[in-house]
């Protein structure tokens, strides 16, 4: 029998005790990997162990495809209407919602983020769960007219069992983007969510239950990508597998999918987005934004704003108050009302940051502030603002994922589109400007799959997410997103061709 996690609150911010199965989740039941181990989830505000949850291996994920399969076959898919599928889809936002705190908390313990970015997050998943609700029953095709001698249309059918393999940077949100779109239009799920913070998928597998999910419909197995994330990418009876991470590992994925059953593959990957601020820029709206958009999450989001271009009029000012909002920036305890900054997710990516950091001083970059560890437990870092960069940087051209800005002068727009563009990724770009014109024409110029004037790190679920170049393939989020999870198929129906 898988071990029962439990845990009171007794924070500022939350109290309350929360106390559910730690075993993966196959076939609406929660029970213990087929080895029988587990994996030690390690909070990042201590750096000590919270508990220990059930570990699955490929045979796991053998046992999650059959499950899936049959359920797909017999009471999923194609048996189960949209108008049904949605109302499902609705139960289980209702069911968020009603323990919005609770799942809140979880994630702060887990992931390290403040309690008020965690309720933000957990807000974000409802909605996106609500909207892809909306979607159930309209998953429609089209009448093409070829001839009156036959009747042709196309029809958007489910996939069938998908794979979906989600970050550590915002668990929750990133199990909903997944969930919503490949459950409205009928398909069943293996879902690995990362071992680093495996608690709220744990905690949403009891909540799919309690929604009325029939058995089978979604599994959520805790497990290692080199083993569970490796077994769903090679499965050949996985037919999608959905990503969202570091570009290598997606490289990995799509080379399993292309050397086992060419399955379809989804992949929003890494990003080093620029940050475009023009001279006419509202400049304590340009610092805030520029604050949010670096040090946001921690700085682990994969469309940070980390590389900040200013124009040379109004450089030296906006570093100075920049630099100043970084350090006002509170770091600590995620439960403390006051706290910004929370802790790095894991003891790996705390050490793969400083080693950045140090890159950057080694090359020559000068540090304006922070590039030190804050405290002597847990994984903090202090924001820290690098200048007097060069192209060929590390600092500059690789994802960090951390709390880590680089800030560029540029002179005019062409140069800055020519340094913003001089990069393998493209997931997203920000320009602040009061001239309507030039926000367009630059944003157009941009190779970038979300472009934001004058704002960061807006999303909403109705628009689209993705990447260009080595950022990605496909769109999350949207209409767009239902185009993923679903096969098109031409009927050919004859009435009167005689032969």
């Amino acid at each position: 029998m898988p071990s029962v996690f439990t845990h009171e609150f007794n924070t500022p911010a939350f109290k309350g005790k929360v106390s559910f199965g730690t075993g993966i989740f196959i076939n609406g039941q929660f029970i213990d990997g087929s080895d029988r181990t587990t994996i030690d989830v390690i909070n990042p505000t201590t750096g000590k162990v919270t508990t220990s949850v059930s570990e699955a291996t490929a045979k796991d994920v053998d046992t999650a495809v059959d499950a899936a399969r049959k359920a797909f076959d017999t009471v999923w898919g194609l048996n189960t209407s949209g108008t049904q599928r949605g109302i499902l889809l609705g139960k289980l936002a209702g069911l968020l919602e009603a323990h919005r705190d609770e799942l809140a908390a979880l994630e702060s313990l887990n992931n390290g983020k403040p309690f008020d970015l965690s309720t933000s997050d957990v807000d974000g998943s409802i909605k996106c769960i609500r909207y892809y609700a909306g979607w159930a029953d309209k998953v429609t095709g089209q009448v093409q007219e070829t001839t009156e001698a036959k009747f042709t249309y196309s029809r958007h059918e489910p996939i069938g069992v998908v794979g979906q393999i989600i970050p550590w940077n915002f668990p929750l949100l990133m199990l909903a983007w997944k969930l919503g779109p490949a459950l409205a239009t009928g398909n069943t799920v293996i879902l690995k969510p990362s071992e680093f913070t495996p608690l709220t998928a744990i905690r949403v597998a009891q909540l799919i239950n309690e929604a009325g999910y029939p058995p089978g419909v979604v599994n959520i197995l805790t497990g290692y990508g080199n083993t569970v994330g490796n077994a769903i990418s090679h499965h050949m009876k996985i037919e999608k597998v959905a990503f969202t991470g570091s570009t290598l590992v997606g490289r990995k994925i799509l080379e399993a999918a292309s050397k086992s059953n060419l399955k379809n593959v989804t992949l929003e990957l890494g990003g080093k987005s620029p940050n475009i601020i023009f001279d006419d820029a509202d400049l304590e709206q340009a610092v805030n934004w520029a604050t949010h958009g670096i040090f946001w999450n921690h700085g682990q989001t994969c469309c940070a704003g980390s590389r900040i271009f200013v124009q040379e009029g109004i450089y030296d000012e906006f570093l100075k108050r920049f630099t100043e909002k970084a350090q006002s920036l509170k770091v600590g305890d995620p439960f403390n009302p006051e706290t910004f900054q929370g802790p790095q997710v894991s003891e790996i990516q705390f050490n793969r940051i400083m080693g950045y950091i140090q890159s950057g001083r080694d090359a020559g970059a000068k540090v304006e502030t922070g590039g030190e560890r804050q405290g002597t437990e847990g994984y903090f870092i202090k924001p820290t603002v690098f200048t007097n960069t060069s192209p060929d940087m590390l600092i500059v051209k690789e994802e960090i994922f951390g709390p880590v800005g680089v800030v560029i002068k540029f002179k005019d727009e062409d140069d800055v589109i020519r340094q913003a563009n001089d990069t393998v990724y493209g997931l997203a770009a920000a320009v602040f400007t009061q001239n309507l014109n030039r926000a367009i024409k630059t944003v157009h110029k941009l190779k970038a799959g979300t472009a934001w004037v004058n704002c960061v790190n807006e999303l909403d679920p109705s628009v689209p997410f993705g990447g260009f170049k080595q950022s990605g393939i496909g769109r999350e989020l949207g209409e767009y997103a239902l185009h993923n999870y679903t096969a098109v198929k031409g009927v050919h129906i004859n009435l009167d061709i005689k032969k």
